[in-house]
Parts: structure tokens; C-alpha cells; sequence
């Protein structure tokens, strides 16, 4: 697959297969997007991969921060119970949720180059999934900044940022593409000329 042609034809997968991706191939894609630009390289990324009975005690946590947060708050017992059933039914016929992370750092402008440098490799990681016909969701829900949650997956958040959650699985649909803003209405040109 050509770089451009991955790049257009990525997407954001919302519906999965229930089929596993081989671990060879998850740790083929994870590992050739650690060629991702790092300051020091330092290699910042670190990988929770949550599959099989594992996405249990994962999908219950993420339960938990949302009640936390007051997401089912007003709805009556019924609803909330039909309600928490689809996002736990949702969460679990997801094969893989592959959580990254990365160690923080006091210095705020090495911290920010660290954020960069794992947000460079999640794309690859995309990237490299959609040429092997895997499909990711890039998430950053809110539980990511929920410490309880941190400490029910046993993650110290004084020490690690949860940057996102990456939903893996073969798709089951294949959204259609969205038009893209013209970069020229995005691009100022600074070269001395004024502009038209």
C-alpha cells in the first residue's frame, strides 16, 4: 500500500469483527511505529493491551468512571441498567483495546515533546494497522483523566499520562471519507509579499 493511499484511506473504526488480530501482526505494526520522530529518543510510548478474558476487569473500570462522572445520572434504574449493559456489551466485542501511555516529565517543555512523540507513533500505528487491514479507533475518553481509574488498572497517574486508548480489530464497516478543508484556507504564507 502506498503512503498516500493509506493516509486517504484510513478511518476511524466504530463496529468490529469478533475475529482476533494474530499477535505477530500486532506486535509487527506496535514495533515498525517506533521508527515514529522522538526528541532524545527517549521513545516516550508505553502499551497495555487488553484482549480476551483480560478486557473484563478494563471494561469494568471504564464502568466505573462513568458512573463517577454522573454519566447515567438522571435516567431511571431501567435505563440506566439498558444503558451500562450496551457500553460493557460495546467495550468487550471490541478484540483489543491497546492503552498508551508514557512516563511524565517535570519539565514541561520535555513533557510536551514526550506527548508529541507518542502522538506521532499512535498515527503510525494507524497507519500501519490500515495497510494490514486492521482498523483503530483513537480515543481519548474521559476516564483517561479519572486517577481512580488509573489506580483500579494499577497505573500511578503521578507517573504516567494515559494518552488514549486504541479500539483494534478487523472492521466490520468502513465508514465513508469526509471532505477535507482546502489547506489553503489554512496556510499563511509569510514571505514578504503582501497578501492578494
Amino acid at each position: 500500500m502506498e503512503l498516500l493511499e493509506a493516509i486517504k484511506g484510513r478511518r476511524s473504526i466504530h463496529e468490529y469483527k469478533e475475529e482476533k488480530v494474530d499477535k505477530e501482526v500486532l506486535e509487527r505494526i506496535f514495533n515498525k511505529a517506533s521508527w515514529a520522530p522522538n526528541h532524545r529518543m527517549k521513545e516516550p510510548w508505553q502499551i497495555r493491551l487488553y484482549q480476551d478474558k483480560g478486557k473484563a476487569a478494563y471494561a469494568e473500570a471504564v464502568m466505573e468512571s462513568y458512573r463517577r462522572q454522573g454519566f447515567f445520572d438522571g435516567y431511571d434504574v431501567n435505563k440506566t441498567l439498558r444503558l451500562e449493559q450496551g457500553i460493557r456489551d460495546f467495550l468487550l466485542n471490541i478484540p483489543h483495546h491497546a492503552l498508551i501511555y508514557m512516563e511524565r516529565d517535570e519539565d514541561i517543555r520535555k513533557f510536551e515533546e514526550d506527548y508529541a512523540a507518542v502522538c506521532a507513533y499512535i498515527q503510525n500505528v494507524q497507519l500501519l494497522a490500515w495497510e494490514a487491514g486492521v482498523g483503530v479507533l483513537w480515543t481519548t475518553s474521559p476516564y483517561l483523566h479519572d486517577v481512580q481509574f488509573s489506580e483500579a488498572i494499577e497505573l500511578d497517574s503521578r507517573r504516567y499520562k494515559l494518552v488514549s486508548v486504541l479500539q483494534m480489530g478487523y472492521p466490520k464497516r468502513i465508514p465513508k471519507p469526509k471532505v477535507r478543508t482546502p489547506i489553503q484556507q489554512k496556510l499563511d504564507l509569510c514571505d514578504g509579499n503582501e497578501k492578494s
